[in-house]
């Protein structure tokens, strides 16, 4: 399903086409506007409840010497894993920990070495400037130049900019149920009919969640294949 067939499917459901809204300021919040903050908040409600393996990118980076701190990418949201690389290729994965752990055990800077930890540290700021949103800062300081290999959870471009998405093409279903479940809610809607609604999206997202956390995580060769006793 692309962005126009969920936009139209919104409206058919609950025969509304959400009319312009004239506010006092003398702005307009048009149709398309509320249709697709409906879907917005549907699809970040949906990325919070299930880790698609879609939902994760991987990139890699370098960390200098003597310096502690690395940037995280502009769109990170939270960590998989990071691995450091040394110079033979050796992969070494950094177990979290806290800020306060790293600082407890590496109280200087020049407390140097192959990385083990780290920590989710916060933005960093330069004056008054934010030049990165959030930063890990990592434990013992590097000792050299590593490369970093890092896995991440993100939000994937919407499907009210990008047309199609890996959701909307794969998973349909509980893209639509959770805008129809935010389309209600705006509309002040039957209590019985949030609630209907509300549980066509509930099953949605437990089949959804089938997907994500466990056909897609799982193998013949390691699980054996799902027997099912019919009674």
């Amino acid at each position: 399903m692309d962005y126009n067939a969920l936009s139209a499917a919104i409206q058919a459901y609950t025969e509304n086409n959400f009319p312009d809204t004239y506010l006092a300021d003398g702005s307009t919040v048009t149709s398309a506007t509320q249709i697709a903050l409906f879907v917005v908040q549907a699809e970040a409600r949906i990325f919070n409840t299930i880790q698609f393996p879609s939902l994760r990118k991987n990139v890699t980076g370098t960390i200098n010497i003597n310096n502690k701190y690395v940037a995280c990418p502009v769109d990170f949201l939270a960590t998989y894993s990071i691995a450091v690389i040394d110079a033979a290729g050796a992969y070494t994965f950094l177990l979290n920990k806290d800020v306060s752990f790293i600082r407890e055990a590496y109280p200087t800077p020049t407390s140097t070495g192959l990385p083990k930890y780290y920590a989710l540290f916060g933005p960093a700021v330069a004056g008054a400037v934010i030049s990165a949103e959030l930063t890990l800062i990592l434990g013992p300081t590097p000792d050299a130049t590593y490369t970093t290999e890092l896995h991440y959870f993100y939000y994937p471009e919407s499907i009210t900019t990008a047309g199609t998405t890996w959701l909307g093409d794969n998973f349909d279903s509980v893209l639509l149920y959770g805008a129809l479940v935010e389309a209600y809610t705006f509309m002040k809607g039957e209590q019985d009919t949030v609630k209907l609604i509300d549980d066509k999206y509930k099953e949605a997202l437990l089949l959804a969640q089938r997907l994500g956390e466990g056909l897609e995580k799982r193998d013949a060769y390691r699980s054996g294949d799902i027997r099912k006793v019919l009674t």
